[in-house]
């Protein structure tokens, strides 16, 4: 598992990518898995900062019990349909895995109030973007996983 740092490290071009693809719309997808073990998906906010992907969940959500109770999730940036006829020019979507790490609580403008809920820094097990090759012929998936680095792979 890594911070996001370790990916801005290893892999800056690839991270900065994957950050302007989640940067590129303010509401992603997350899922987690519910007390049963069927997964549930959620909209959510995230936010790359100091070497950190940081994400929040109000007091009492759903989402935030699932994460507290396993904290495995998987988190979608926001999606863009390639134009018809233009397809080279899709910027592709990204996603990244791992588990959620309570890192404190998410405050309130009022500080009389208590604290708005629980806020998670991302511990990655894998990174992901698909788009599509200069053409627009083939599907390119790359990822980043701890274990192995970036990997890519090439499909018609």
């Amino acid at each position: 598992m890594a911070a996001w740092s370790v990916i801005e490290q290893t892999e800056p071009e690839f991270a900065a990518r994957v950050q302007r693809l989640f940067d590129a719309g303010r509401h992603k997808t997350i899922a987690t898995l519910r007390a049963d073990g069927s997964p549930r998906i959620s909209g959510i906010e995230c936010e790359f900062v100091d070497g950190e992907l940081r994400f929040g969940s109000m007091d009492h959500s759903r989402k935030g019990a699932d994460l507290v109770r396993d904290p495995r999730f998987a988190l979608h940036g926001p999606t863009v349909h390639p134009v018809e006829g233009k397809e080279q020019e899709w910027p592709g979507e990204a996603k990244i895995a791992g588990r959620a790490v309570p890192a404190g609580s998410v405050p309130t403008d009022d500080p009389e109030q208590p604290p708005a809920g629980v806020m998670f820094v991302a511990d990655i097990d894998e990174v992901v973007i698909t788009c599509l090759d200069p053409g627009a012929t083939m599907l390119v998936i790359e990822w980043w996983t701890v274990d192995r680095g970036l990997e890519r792979v090439e499909r018609q």
